[in-house]
């Protein structure tokens, strides 16, 4: 369930701040420039974003106060808390102006003085309703297909990971590729693995140490801004072993360029691919 942020677009720079920083604590967000399209019905996208929110994120300052929009988006969001019984509606003020009589009795999230308290007051106001545990069920937003394919190269085995991401309502698609290739001593490992096991196995364990080194740092999401792809460059090591694996991380988006940038989540992909993996093998034991 994403957080809607209800904002005038003269608060445009604080709100993306805002949002770039939540999607780097991997909440999903709602903001209308990532979402609408040319010719969408704004005014049917917009409500049924507020109907399926966890919450409304409602920044307050002069200019939205007194824009007829937000002053829509904060009233459905009132409604909702009387028809739910639940905080819906999270004020965010930015700057000193004459909040509406119903907000007047909420804590806001106080950002006139210091992002940084103001963002935290926010992260603990929306834990509450972001909970993996308890959530309206939706249908997903995108479908990804994938494949793992792999090869020696100049003695090195190499394993190759494509992921293609079609988001729906959409008209473009997101291309993930991601090569590792192993050092001498990850390669012996792997063909020790292989002798012992079998060659699902050894690449499983491949991908264990790969997705344990991702779900243990902030998520990965590489910033398309452009047709080019974006490509990182990543080492993942074990002390312990001495292997080593260099990861070539590259992603880009075909199709129309909508006129905005677009974050694909390559943690949870990898994520995906590990999962799936792992599930196949269990049941085949």
């Amino acid at each position: 369930m994403p957080i809607f942020i209800s904002y005038s677009h003269d608060n445009k720079e604080f709100v993306d701040k805002l949002a770039m920083q939540l999607v780097d604590r991997n909440v999903n967000v709602w903001l209308d420039r990532w979402e609408l399209s040319l010719g969408d019905s704004i005014i049917d996208k917009v409500q049924d974003a507020v109907d399926g929110a966890s919450a409304l994120l409602v920044i307050l300052s002069k200019a939205s106060i007194a824009s007829q929009w937000c002053k829509k988006e904060l009233s459905s969001g009132f409604l909702r808390e009387l028809e739910e019984k639940r905080v819906v509606v999270m004020p965010v003020l930015l700057e000193d102006c004459d909040i509406p009589l119903f907000a007047r009795g909420k804590l806001y999230a106080d950002f006139r003085n210091n992002f940084d308290d103001g963002f935290r007051t926010v992260v603990e106001g929306i834990s509450k309703v972001t909970s993996p545990f308890l959530a309206r069920a939706k249908e997903p937003e995108y479908h990804v297909d994938w494949s793992v394919d792999w090869k020696y190269i100049d003695g090195s085995f190499a394993l190759i990971l494509n992921f293609v991401e079609q988001a729906q309502h959409q008209p473009y698609t997101c291309l993930t590729n991601i090569e590792i290739l192993t050092s001498p001593i990850a390669g012996q490992k792997f063909e020790s693995n292989k002798r012992l096991f079998g060659e699902v196995k050894a690449i499983l364990y491949i991908m264990t140490i790969i997705n344990t080194y991702f779900q243990n740092q902030s998520d990965f999401r590489p910033l398309l801004v452009s047709e080019k792809e974006k490509v990182k460059h990543v080492i993942v090591s074990s002390q312990e072993s001495g292997e080593e694996y260099r990861l070539r991380i590259g992603a880009r988006r075909l199709g129309e360029d909508t006129g905005r940038d677009i974050l694909v989540n390559t943690t949870n992909l990898i994520f995906q691919s590990y999962q799936h993996m792992s599930d196949v093998l269990k049941q085949s034991d």
